[in-house]
């Protein structure tokens, strides 16, 4: 397996919602490019935005707030529906159900619920692993070539960034050197703090450093 890094210096403001001028950085995966960038997830052109969803579905804070206001009414409708008929109970933790991307420049909006850090020793990595797993089968069992996730968990759920980090590079590194359908991953990140932890993670992931 070959990997390769480069950096586009194209980051020329410090709103983070100034997408066209985000930094990115770009590494190879196997076929697929995997992308760590600062960002507003909800103005992605992915095919597939990946929502931080709680397992009610009806939105929340955070990023699952966000997609819902943005993304309209279709998107809660859609939720609702999903909750009658697969899971009454609420989605639980770890697994991934798609809607459309109602407003939002997204085709689709992949809901996944990630755990809540209560220590580590709750199952917490197999969850979030299961989380960012399930996200990519779905979105490439759809025929989906780019996705677009968020930092799953370490927001209001309190997962430790860096441990976050390193499983959701692995997750995706390992789904990406078996499978060949997605062209695309981005990590959509909120702070210079979260990326440099993102891009010293995958580094390592990736035996660059």
């Amino acid at each position: 397996m070959v990997y390769y890094f480069s950096i586009m210096d194209s980051y020329l403001y410090t709103d983070v919602r100034d997408v066209k001028n985000m930094m990115k950085h770009e590494f190879q995966v196997g076929k697929a490019k995997v992308l760590l960038t600062i960002g507003d997830i909800t103005q992605m052109e992915t095919d597939a935005i990946v929502n931080a969803a709680n397992s009610t579905l009806m939105g929340g804070g955070g990023v699952d707030g966000a997609i819902h206001r943005k993304g309209g009414a279709k998107i809660l409708e859609e939720c609702k529906r999903i909750r009658a008929r697969e899971y009454p109970a609420g989605l639980p933790t770890g697994k991934a159900v798609m809607t459309s991307g109602g407003n939002l420049k997204a085709k689709y909006v992949i809901h996944t619920v990630g755990p809540v850090w209560q220590g580590g020793n709750q199952c917490e990595p197999e969850l979030l692993a299961e989380a960012y797993r399930n996200s990519l089968m779905l979105a490439s069992s759809k025929g989906l070539k780019t996705i677009a996730f968020p930092s799953i968990s370490t927001g209001a759920y309190g997962y430790p960034i860096g441990m976050a980090s390193r499983i959701a590079q692995t997750t995706v590194k390992d789904f990406l050197e078996k499978e060949d359908k997605l062209g695309k991953v981005v990590f959509v990140l909120l702070s210079e703090r979260d990326l440099e932890v993102y891009e010293k993670t995958i580094r390592q992931v990736l035996k660059l450093s």
